[in-house]
């Protein structure tokens, strides 16, 4: 795998872990959002990830572990958990029973998400540099 390889590996994780923190941002955003109706109401969405064949890593090995290949997103799915719901027959929003809803939103989980999406994104960041750096030295060994 060549260096070059290293900077599309990372690249493409970069880009999956920014829709994780958007998803997860989003998720954050409406964790309060009410609604009168189970239909209406924001559900959890998370981003579903796979591995990414990367060019020039055909000639690995079937067998071999996920080295040279990288990220990519299939797609963002909603949580299917139960939503919460509050009898509160008083609010504007009640429906015909009373009942408001909110999200299937875990606000601690959302933002131990959001520190893991962070971290990944620094990590990968940090790979770059120390690509860049070994090609420059890489090119200043000629001198």
């Amino acid at each position: 795998m060549s260096l070059s390889n290293v900077f599309a590996i990372a690249g493409s994780a970069m880009n999956a872990q920014t829709i994780r923190m958007n998803t997860t941002a989003s998720n954050m955003a409406n964790a309060e959002s009410i609604s009168s109706s189970v239909d209406s109401t924001y559900r959890a969405r998370k981003p579903v990830f796979a591995v990414q064949q990367m060019p020039g890593s055909e000639s690995l090995p079937a067998d071999a572990p996920d080295a040279g290949r990288g990220v990519q997103v299939l797609g963002i799915i909603e949580s299917q958990a139960e939503l919460r719901q509050e009898y509160s027959p008083d609010h504007p929003m009640a429906d015909e029973n009373g009942f408001i809803y909110y999200p299937n939103v875990n606000v601690v989980e959302e933002m131990a998400d959001m520190i893991s999406a962070s971290r990944s994104f620094q990590i990968n960041t940090e790979i770059m540099n120390t690509a860049k750096q070994m090609m420059q030295q890489s090119l200043s060994l000629g001198q």
